[in-house]
């Protein structure tokens, strides 16, 4: 599976020596590895300590790069203002939204894209706990700087998702 066209839509805003972006809840790594593959500083973050480990072994990621961390439990905390962004895919997780908020420095990108309550159509996922309901995407990054944003139907595979690019007031 490849990276996110997003990630090349927007590569220009990402900088070289800046803070890391994070891929949070990033599985195989796909799109973090991507931008680690354009000279970026990444840090990869999911709870899958084998997944994690792939990623350092077979794509030689240092482990200061990893973060292994269960979001769900409470006890992981991002650091504030400490990423110039932050991208998910295909995960959901609100009470992280203001987690995610405080750690993006300002000026800093979130690229988010997930599965919307449409996707029951297409399978899985289908509970209400990982499905954003209309315009919720839009709604947890009100006050911050749109750049792109989609919500609606995919196809190839077909799903239905919602996207959004924001950049974060400076203040």
């Amino acid at each position: 599976m490849t990276h996110s066209p997003l990630l090349e839509s927007y590569l220009p805003y990402f900088k070289e020596n800046e803070k890391p972006i994070l891929d949070l809840a990033c599985g195989n790594g796909r799109n973090g590895l991507f931008l680690h593959q354009q000279g970026l500083p990444v840090h990869f973050a999911d709870h899958n300590q084998d997944l994690l480990s792939r990623l350092k072994t077979n794509a030689m990621i240092d482990a200061s790069q990893c973060i292994c961390a269960d979001f769900e439990n409470g006890n992981f905390q991002l650091p504030a203002e400490s990423y110039q962004a932050i991208i998910v895919f295909r995960y959901l997780h609100r009470p992280l939204m203001a987690q995610i908020h405080q750690a993006i420095a300002p000026g800093g990108l979130i690229i988010y894209e997930t599965f919307t309550t449409e996707n029951r159509q297409f399978g899985r996922p289908n509970r209400d706990a990982f499905l954003l309901q209309e315009n919720e995407l839009k709604t947890h990054f009100e006050g911050w700087h749109c750049l792109h944003y989609f919500e609606g139907i995919k196809r190839n595979p077909d799903r239905a998702i919602a996207q959004i690019v924001c950049q974060k007031p400076i203040y």
